[in-house]
């Protein structure tokens, strides 16, 4: 009998799942992929179901047999074009799932979304926790962060009277192996020197390495219909940077401008390339994002899931050295995508 199903396992985040989980001597992993499995994920020797979440079938043939699911399959982007696919995935997707799995009589269900559901202000002035009422007129601009919106509502309304349903919500994620460049290509950028403004507000990240593991302790003992923050230190935009500059010894950027300027540059630059049928270097969206306030407290998800992180230094670090020897070395990605983390 497979009895944990992984949804998004050749991720970023769900690649360290997967092998922290058959490092803790899961033996029964199935993992669902929308292509042919990397070559990592058969030399792992998990189970693989190949399709799309976006079709009821595939949710039903995923889900027979299994008694837990890890479901982080998702679309992480900024472009306005990918609103309609990002619901389809996020929304239908996580509702078919959750159907097949209480007619299959699934036990439990980790949904992995995102801290911008919650935790985003203005001003930083008050760093939110899980019961910050969702800054609806906010992330209702970004249609990332609207369709994981949707998504926890769709999955706790689809999981009422079984399977059980816990929420993860992870901040920025960093750390090695994201090839996708889902969560770190505003590091890249840093690296290659594309960011010409400071920007004003915060953030949060959190090491994808420490998330898996959390994820695991959700699963097990995390409280049925609640939501769990995951993050590590709030930062302003400007310390993140200062800190990579010391890291990487590259300029980091130095001028500061109101953000009426900053957004009024920013969206003159992003008509201008894509009317050429480029990819600006810092599209409109990232800089309207970097305004603001992604602070968090995650006390939460220590208390109950005994959740910890290591040093930030050593996350920036490692983050650094993967996209520069993987990435910049060999200019696998010379006009990154305008995408950002899950």
């Amino acid at each position: 009998m497979t009895r944990t199903l992984v949804t998004g396992g050749t991720g970023f985040l769900g690649r360290h799942l997967v092998e922290h989980l058959l490092a803790r001597g899961e033996s029964t992993l199935r993992v669902l992929t929308t292509g042919p499995a990397p070559r990592w994920l058969e030399a792992l020797g998990a189970e693989v179901v190949q399709g799309s979440i976006t079709e009821p079938e595939v949710a039903t043939r995923a889900v027979a047999g299994v008694e837990t699911i890890y479901h982080l399959a998702g679309r992480v982007s900024r472009s306005p074009d990918d609103a309609r696919l990002m619901h389809a995935i996020h929304v239908d997707g996580t509702r078919h799932l959750c159907e097949a799995a209480k007619a299959a009589r699934v036990r439990r269900i980790v949904l992995v979304s995102t801290s911008g559901t919650l935790a985003v202000t203005e001003t930083g002035l008050r760093i939110p926790d899980e019961s910050h009422a969702a800054p609806l007129e906010l992330i209702g601009r970004w249609p990332y962060y609207a369709s994981k919106y949707y998504q926890e509502e769709t999955a706790a309304r689809a999981c009422e009277g079984g399977p059980e349903l816990v929420t993860v919500n992870p901040s920025l994620l960093l750390g090695p192996g994201d090839d996708r460049l889902s969560s770190t290509q505003d590091v890249l950028r840093f690296l290659k020197e594309e960011i010409p403004v400071v920007p004003s507000g915060g953030m949060n990240f959190v090491d994808a390495r420490d998330v898996a593991p959390a994820l695991v302790a959700a699963m097990e003992r995390g409280r049925p219909g609640e939501k769990y923050l995951l993050g590590g230190p709030n930062w302003t935009c400007a310390e993140f940077f200062g800190r990579l500059a010391r890291i990487t010894k590259v300029p980091g950027p130095r001028l500061k401008l109101p953000d009426r300027l900053t957004l009024l540059g920013a969206r003159v630059m992003d008509s201008l390339y894509r009317h050429f049928d480029r990819v600006p270097p810092v599209d409109y969206t990232s800089v309207e994002m970097a305004t603001y306030f992604w602070y968090l407290d995650d006390g939460r998800a220590r208390r109950e899931l005994s959740f910890t992180t290591r040093d930030p230094g050593e996350t920036l670090l490692d983050t650094v050295s993967y996209l520069r020897r993987h990435l910049l070395e060999s200019d696998a990605f010379s006009d990154p995508p305008a995408e950002l983390p899950a």
